[in-house]
């Protein structure tokens, strides 16, 4: 049946109106989705980029952990060879105490006594235990320092050779190797006589070993053999260049 013109006309109108509304709608959904993927494509940029950060912070975490490692076992390596170092001075302070104990009580002429050995002047014989008194206790900074002022203060004092030989030692106890030797080097030239000159000679010997020169350590020793024989450090010497 065909429809009257007026109502042809109606339905026309009406399907005019409906198609923009539906193109404006494809519209906003295709728009819609883009906004997505430009949403995720950023998501995705940041979540790399925070990735990528993380894992290099991680990798300096590691790096920072290793060193702290190297460095703690270079700290307990050190502490250790500081104290194997304090404990081999302080047996050489005892040793020597011990040996000069020994010829103050020893019998007939070797016993050192007032008639034997020139009177230390009181001031003088203060300012050397003062001094020594540092080393004993392990202020071996501060040793160094009183013995050094000692040795400027008294240069041709009945104590200066004693008083110089603990001035090796003391440097020798901080490490100072080149300084302690030429402390001792002192000694041996200057009063190759004194009963501290082989000893000298062996602390001498000890620098070189601590310092990583076994060779030089070795020739020491044997010079200290041939020099000084008889002595004590010379004993000790032998023992180390079997």
């Amino acid at each position: 049946m065909r429809l009257p013109f007026s109502r042809r006309l109606g339905i026309l109108c009406a399907a005019f109106c409906c198609a923009p509304a539906a193109q404006a709608g494809l519209f906003d959904d295709n728009e819609a989705r883009q906004q997505i993927r430009d949403i995720q494509s950023s998501f995705e940029t940041r979540l790399e980029t925070q990735s990528k950060a993380q894992l290099e912070l991680a990798t300096q975490i590691m790096g920072l952990r290793e060193e702290i490692s190297r460095l703690r076992g270079e700290i307990e390596t050190l502490t250790y060879e500081n104290t194997q170092a304090k404990k081999r001075l302080q047996d050489l302070y005892l040793d020597l105490d011990n040996r000069l104990s020994r010829l103050e009580s020893a019998p007939g002429g070797v016993k050192m006594t007032a008639e034997s050995i020139p009177e230390t002047p009181p001031e003088e014989s203060r300012a050397y235990e003062r001094a020594l008194e540092q080393f004993k206790t392990g202020k071996y900074a501060a040793a160094a320092q009183a013995l050094a002022t000692f040795v400027r203060t008294y240069p041709d004092g009945d104590m200066t050779p004693s008083a110089q030989f603990w001035l090796g030692n003391a440097l020798y106890a901080q490490k100072q190797y080149r300084e302690a030797i030429d402390a001792q080097l002192t000694v041996t030239t200057r009063w190759p006589d004194s009963a501290r000159a082989p000893d000298a000679m062996l602390t001498i010997a000890n620098c070189q070993r601590d310092a990583g020169n076994q060779a030089a350590s070795r020739r020491t020793l044997t010079n200290l053999i041939e020099k000084y024989p008889t002595s004590q450090a010379a004993a000790q010497a032998r023992q180390r260049v079997k």
